[in-house]
């Protein structure tokens, strides 16, 4: 009889049907663990029954029961169980403690409440970028350890972006957004972009649903929302769009820049959050308050074949196994230096 798994990876996120950063940093890091070391990881996700906003019960109850012959409770989507004295948790970005007014009243009381709680009683903590990690020592006064996300193989050149046209009755050149429709995100700043480019028979197209705890933020017209788009069509639409523009006030890593890079398209990013560092001098940085600017960007990086060889650069930099080492080894110095659970 096997030994059960020394680290349990709180994957609540995973079983939400949405797929935002943090659903798909949890998605790729369960898998990227269990195939690194599937003698040490083990993987919890509430039941059907409990989804919703009754998995924050199960997380902050029943979890901990769950989990209490593990010597770690890894969380990779921000929050833990308060009350498990052996948490490692990824905590992505401070937005809600940096702009509270972004999102639902609620929601950001609930942050309030509980990151500082999580961050200081976690054995560790880990985030995505150095601009993170200082947020994070900023606002609830920790150390994170810097660890990368990364991008899955199917976001290539060789991404067949035919199914994703069909699907999303895409019939025009097109430029993308992959966002959820909120106030940090910007989306309205695409505007005069999407006019512009109408002009020139090329359509502006946002993948991205809402989030219910985030105050809206479009997108606005011209841009073609497209709604929540299937995970299998997103390399696909990645690799058939003439640009990517993400013009967030805030991003703790940028994912969907990667994404986007990985697959060829020449991308346009904000000059804010941790977008320069994840993008490096592979991106067209902007002001995200300067419209007309970004504007002008896009127009500058259509099809550009410089700006596309320095993405796919950048973009091979990143991998969720070089992720989950990160991980991992972190995991490693702690269970060396505590008594076996």
């Amino acid at each position: 009889m096997s030994a059960p798994p020394r680290v349990i990876v709180n994957a609540r996120a995973a079983a939400r049907p949405e797929l935002g950063g943090v659903e798909r940093w949890t998605r790729e890091l369960v898998a990227a663990l269990r195939a690194l070391r599937p003698e040490r990881y083990g993987a919890a996700r509430p039941p059907a029954a409990l989804a919703g906003r009754a998995a924050h019960v199960w997380e902050q109850v029943l979890l901990p029961l769950r989990a209490r012959s593990a010597a770690v409770l890894l969380g990779p989507a921000n929050l833990a169980p308060v009350v498990f004295p052996r948490n490692v948790v990824l905590i992505h970005d401070a937005a809600p403690l940096r702009e509270p007014a972004w999102f639902a009243p609620a929601y950001a009381e609930f942050q309030r409440r509980m990151l500082p709680a999580i961050a200081r009683g976690a054995r560790r903590v880990i985030t995505g970028s150095s601009f993170a990690r200082a947020e994070l020592a900023e606002l609830l006064g920790i150390d994170a350890a810097v660890v990368p996300a990364g991008v899955d193989a199917r976001f290539t050149p060789r991404a067949d972006p035919d199914p994703a046209r069909v699907a999303l009755g895409l019939r025009r050149p097109y430029v993308l957004t992959v966002a959820s429709r909120t106030a940090r995100k910007n989306l309205a700043a695409l505007v005069p972009a999407a006019k512009r480019l109408a002009a020139h028979g090329i359509d502006f197209v946002a993948a991205g649903g809402t989030r219910p705890h985030c105050r809206d933020g479009g997108p606005a017209e011209p841009l073609r929302d497209l709604g929540r788009v299937p995970d299998q069509h997103l390399p696909g639409l990645y690799a058939g769009a003439r640009a990517f523009v993400l013009p967030s006030l805030y991003e703790g890593f940028g994912l969907t820049c990667l994404e986007a890079m990985a697959c060829g398209t020449p991308v346009v990013a904000a000059r804010a959050g941790a977008l320069p560092e994840t993008c490096a001098n592979a991106a067209r940085l902007v002001d995200p308050h300067d419209a007309d600017g970004i504007a002008d960007a896009v127009e500058r990086v259509l099809d550009d074949p410089g700006l596309r060889a320095a993405g796919l650069r950048r973009a091979a930099q990143f991998t969720w196994e070089r992720t989950a080492r990160g991980v991992d080894d972190e995991i490693s110095a702690l269970l060396r230096r505590a008594p076996r659970a």
